[in-house]
């Protein structure tokens, strides 16, 4: 029969484990996870078709765009519009990086161009543009187009131009959080 004090240290032992462990991995799978962060648009509800006005076959113009704040050590934001459906493979749409950590929107009609107001820069499209390039599939069935939201805990040292698979590459390892909002459309 073992001592008393071997009992009791046997209980401490499995209370611990008890505690400890499902708090470790509660901690990895929180570290892994990205944070929460939320995208939205009025232009057009997640999953619906876009406007015209915003694609090739309108105005061709950025859709408004809005999120939450990013969670505790975001020092960036970027914003990556693509199209997995396109013929060729995934076309990138727009690239946006440097976003200010304090940015909450990007307003409709960004122009195109390096710098965007109020912080930020934007990379080159597919298109070979800096700026937004708008929903242009061929003709046949609607393409999904994603707009994507990452916070990240760096600013981004690219040289320019920059395009989407550069930012891609560079934030690899610093995505916190990420949010996501699709559209549709065809011709």
């Amino acid at each position: 029969m073992p001592y008393p004090h071997t009992i009791v240290i046997r209980n401490i032992v499995r209370l611990a484990l008890t505690i400890a462990i499902p708090l470790a991995v509660g901690l990895v799978i929180a570290a892994d996870s990205p944070g929460k962060l939320q995208l939205k648009t009025a232009a057009f509800r997640a999953g619906s078709a876009i406007p015209t006005r915003f694609t090739c076959s309108g105005a061709n113009i950025s859709p408004a765009l809005s999120w939450t704040q990013g969670p505790p050590l975001t020092e960036s934001f970027v914003l990556i519009v693509d199209d997995p459906d396109a013929p060729a493979g995934t076309w990138v749409h727009w690239v946006v990086y440097n976003l200010p950590a304090s940015a909450r929107q990007l307003p409709e009609h960004v122009p195109p161009g390096d710098a965007v107001s109020g912080g930020g820069k934007q990379g080159l499209n597919d298109f070979s543009q800096n700026g937004y390039g708008g929903p242009c599939p061929p003709p046949g069935r609607p393409h999904r187009y994603f707009f994507r939201l990452y916070g990240l805990n760096t600013i981004l040292d690219l040289r320019t131009p920059v395009h989407g698979t550069d930012v891609d590459a560079a934030m690899k390892s610093h995505v916190l959080a990420k949010a996501e909002w699709i559209g549709t459309f065809g011709r």
